[in-house]
């Protein structure tokens, strides 16, 4: 009798991030005073106008039934549209699949692309879904490491020296989850024509493009680099522009054969996206961005309070975030010392001796593929923000 569980799924790591906010959720319902900084999701209510609009679609016999699993033409259509709005890529209704939420079309990207044997190039610290959507395919992840000191970018050099005759896919990201990093133009065109040179494809999540701070600006590779336009994949969603995490409704945009091919395949695993929610976010991405520029502000409010707060403390070295909401500091200088009476080795033990002794919730580094530093979202609350950080400064002191 062989196992009861198959390696790939075996293999699979449960999301940690998910799993710290579920961890700070029970202890805080069991009454204890947890703060937690490891929600990748707003603290915002989708707007009213999305809501009404699902209300309103639960009447209409026509959500009641299965419907193309591509996605709905009519949101099909808006997505396109929405895509050259707002980052200037071209695009028509064949080009994009409606998946359930950004993870699915995350896990079709690779699924459509990678055969077993073949390698991705993934900069770290990436976010955690990444390598476990590209192990299930039996292709490999192939970790670029970048640092602190080059604001966790990485350069075409370190691109090159990790490619090989494997490689198939290189996977960008930008503003990046977990560090809140991003590439300029010139970088992001560097980066493409290196792409375009070594005949890759390349997978570009820009799901946090419209939450970009100070003088930066998002970028989309295809419109810098055109030639890349028919081996790229663009992965996007409502979850983070319009506060729409649980709504679960993401897409992927790319050549026609690609989103033929991926729907062939998603009609096997999922159907459709739940109807509702497709007209919900259909109502957001034809709508205005009034949402997300109330959001940006208090993001930006919040980001700068938790940048100005962590960069005072003597061994903290963090680079200021300029997307996404995440910071992304190094804990590295505390490593190796007692702390409060705990020892601390990795930012594995900073996590949950935080926790047990500050009750608070950080994502720590090896989660994505980089120990020595810690993921803090801004997307909570002014007050608890401020009274986390403090409880994680006085820690430290």
């Amino acid at each position: 009798m062989g196992p009861r569980i198959s390696d790939r799924v075996g293999a699979i790591q449960e999301s940690a991030t998910l799993a710290i906010t579920a961890k700070a959720k029970a202890l805080k319902a069991a009454g204890e005073p947890v703060i937690g900084f490891g929600a990748g999701e707003p603290d915002f209510a989708t707007p009213q106008h999305i809501v009404d609009a699902a209300i309103a679609a639960c009447s209409d016999p026509a959500n009641h039934k299965y419907t193309p699993s591509s996605g709905l033409p009519d949101l099909r259509e808006a997505i396109a549209a929405k895509t050259l709005r707002d980052s200037g890529f071209a695009c028509e209704a064949a080009n994009v699949i409606v998946t359930n939420g950004g993870k699915q079309a995350v896990a079709n990207a690779f699924a459509v692309l990678c055969d077993p044997g073949d390698e991705v190039i993934v900069p770290t610290p990436f976010w955690t879904t990444y390598p476990e959507a590209i192990g299930l395919t039996g292709a490999n992840t192939v970790p670029v490491i970048t640092t602190v000191e080059t604001g966790w970018k990485a350069s075409v050099e370190q691109l090159e020296a990790a490619r090989t005759d494997k490689t198939k896919v290189l996977l960008f990201v930008s503003p990046s989850n977990p560090t809140g990093a991003m590439y300029s133009r010139d970088e992001i065109e560097a980066i493409g024509r290196w792409a375009v040179e070594h005949d890759l494809w390349v997978i570009t999540d820009e799901i946090y493009e419209h939450l970009v701070y100070g003088d930066n600006e998002h970028h989309s590779m295809p419109v810098v680099v055109p030639e890349l336009a028919d081996r790229t994949l663009i992965l996007n969603g409502v979850a983070k522009t319009y506060a729409m995490t649980g709504w679960r409704v993401g897409w992927m945009v790319g050549p026609a054969d690609i989103i033929k091919a991926t729907t062939n395949l998603q009609s096997h695993m999922t159907s459709n996206v739940n109807n509702v929610a497709q007209r919900a976010a259909l109502a957001a991405v034809s709508g205005p961005l009034d949402a997300v520029v109330e959001m940006r502000e208090a993001f930006d409010r919040r980001r700068k309070n938790m940048f100005a707060m962590l960069s005072a403390v003597d061994g903290i070295d963090i680079a200021e975030p300029e997307g996404a909401f995440y910071a992304y500091p190094s804990f590295e200088s505390f490593l190796g010392r007692n702390i409060g009476g705990v020892q601390i080795d990795s930012t594995l033990d900073l996590a949950a001796a935080l926790l047990e002794h500050a009750k608070v919730a950080i994502v720590p580094g090896e989660a994505f593929g980089a120990g020595g530093a810690a993921r803090l979202s801004f997307a909570l609350g002014d007050d608890d923000l401020g009274e986390g950080v403090q409880r994680i400064v006085d820690f430290l002191s």
